[in-house]
């Protein structure tokens, strides 16, 4: 689509779309245009009812009275999803509806299978499911079980699923959380072809790089309401986030304390290394700064981390902390030298997602202040938890609630206050804002500018080049093992993106 065909008739109208759930107002007159062959952006922070809308759009919720939604033109009818699949609607969730043990074929047709003599006509699925996977470029077949393939090719499996019913919408939400950078644009290359089809895409994303590349115009919630629409070349990060949260750019990035607070060194690494991934790194950390690690994806940033922090093996290294050399061989024994280690998988290696927020913040100190004879402080468990929801803003009614519960922003707050709960001296955060929304993602910002200002040294490992260059005092850069260069002090260069990307990238000598 292109913005001179905004004038043509709208493919889809949304109009005073409301939804109460309770007495709490989940969206409140809200209205949403969609073209054929557009790609359009849903954007807003977790809770802005971007999920409760797309659920009306399939039928799943019904709205409250007074709103109206026209396909073509034509009003639709409202809370029934076999309705609003026979009508061209389909979405792809995050966590996606296939059934494993199935074929492709029998996945793309579940439910709606072609039947000979009362029998389901297996051959008839195989042929039906063929020129739609060619129509996609799928390298895999109709015959694969679909347990075999990657999570990229079972996105594909649901997309395909939605051109057999004649899908003239599909919303797909949070579609790259866990695909690859290959499987993520191979997935763009598909929604290319779907517009050049026809095909709408309504398509929630949290990330930047991906709204610039691919949408057609952007639209915004806040808080249940809508905000506004942007076009493609109206777009730009300082729109999109005073639209989000209700503030500009300048007040995204938090670093109050400055580099000039750094106090006495704390950390400092000699000679690290596996022989595989990581080589021969050293670099020192001082009290109360913020150091940023980047690199290029693979460049072993996690690794030496996780060496560190003693989760992973080394064959050379030393650690010293306040000059004195320290033995670190398992977390345990990090954390007992002062060093707490925030994993990039919060989900997988983090936290256990159906215990409480209470169990999950104090899981890792419960032995700490128990009474004499191993009986159990619940009290100072509870108020440890109470504490850490009030100061690290984490949005629940209770602390009693399944962390599992929890949006993926307040998620990771809670993961952050787990490892505060140990009192360490230094913190590594590691992918610290992956998959968390903008208003979460400055609360984290404002945890780690905090954190440096008590005088605590944060390690920050991101792939977010702003993000780096926003809440770093100096930055590190690896490149294939190995620390290739610094940014941001001394005769090193400024902290810019140029600067990162021409050392990651070895179009630079290191500094």
């Amino acid at each position: 689509m292109t913005e001179e065909s905004k004038d043509t008739r709208p493919l889809l109208e949304m109009r005073g779309i409301s939804k109460t759930f309770g007495g709490t107002r989940a969206l409140n007159n809200v209205s949403l245009a969609l073209f054929a062959g557009e790609t359009h952006a849903l954007m807003g922070e977790n809770g802005a009812g971007k999920s409760t809308l797309m659920k009306i759009l399939s039928g799943a919720y019904s709205p409250d009275a007074g709103g109206e939604i026209l396909l073509a033109g034509k009003p639709m009818a409202m809370g029934d999803p076999i309705a609003s699949r026979s009508t061209g609607i389909a979405v792809i969730y995050q966590e996606l509806s296939l059934a494993p043990n199935l074929t492709v074929a029998q996945n793309i047709f579940l439910g709606m299978e072609p039947r000979r003599f009362g029998m389901t006509d297996r051959q008839a699925i195989l042929e039906r499911a063929k020129p739609i996977l060619q129509q996609l470029g799928a390298a895999f077949a109709p015959t694969d079980q679909v347990s075999s393939l990657s999570l990229g090719e079972r996105q594909m499996v649901e997309i395909a699923r939605a051109l057999a019913v004649d899908a003239r919408i599909i919303v797909m939400d949070e579609p790259t959380t866990s695909l690859t950078s290959r499987e993520t644009d191979r997935l763009f290359d598909v929604i290319g072809a779907l517009k050049q089809q026809g095909i709408a895409v309504i398509y929630i994303s949290h990330r930047m790089e991906e709204i610039y590349r691919l949408a057609d115009r952007v639209s915004v919630l806040r808080d249940g309401n809508f905000v506004g629409t942007l076009t493609r070349s109206a777009l730009s990060a300082d729109s999109l986030i005073s639209m989000m949260v209700g503030r500009d750019l300048a007040s995204f990035y938090k670093k109050a304390h400055g580099g000039s607070r750094r106090g006495d060194m704390l950390m400092s690494v000699r000679n690290m290394g596996d022989g595989v991934k990581v080589h021969d790194c050293s670099f020192d950390v001082f009290a109360g700064e913020v150091l940023g690690v980047a690199g290029l994806v693979g460049s072993g940033r996690t690794e030496l981390a996780r060496m560190i922090y003693g989760a992973e093996a080394k064959v050379s290294g030393v650690v010293e902390i306040d000059g004195a050399t320290v033995s670190i061989k398992s977390p345990r024994e990090a954390l007992n030298a002062g060093i707490a280690y925030l994993t990039e998988d919060r989900k997988g290696l983090g936290l256990f997602l159906d215990m409480t927020i209470e169990q999950n913040i104090n899981i890792a100190v419960v032995a700490q202040d128990a009474f004499r004879g191993g009986v159990l402080n619940f009290a100072g468990s509870k108020k440890r938890a109470d504490d850490a929801v009030g100061q690290l803003s984490i949005r629940t009614k209770s602390i009693s609630a399944n962390v599992g519960s929890l949006s993926g922003g307040n998620q990771q707050k809670a993961l952050i206050a787990r490892i505060l709960a140990g009192k360490p001296r230094l913190v590594i955060l590691d992918e610290p804002t992956r998959g968390v929304d903008v208003g979460a993602k400055s609360e984290i910002y404002r945890i780690i500018d905090e954190l440096a200002a008590s005088g605590i040294a944060v390690i920050v490992i991101s792939s977010d080049l702003p993000e780096i260059i926003g809440i770093s005092d100096r930055v590190l850069v690896m490149r294939e093992g190995r620390i290739a260069g610094e940014a941001g002090s001394g005769a090193a260069g400024e902290i810019s993106q140029e600067n990162i990307m021409a050392i990651s990238t070895g179009t630079t000598k290191a500094a």
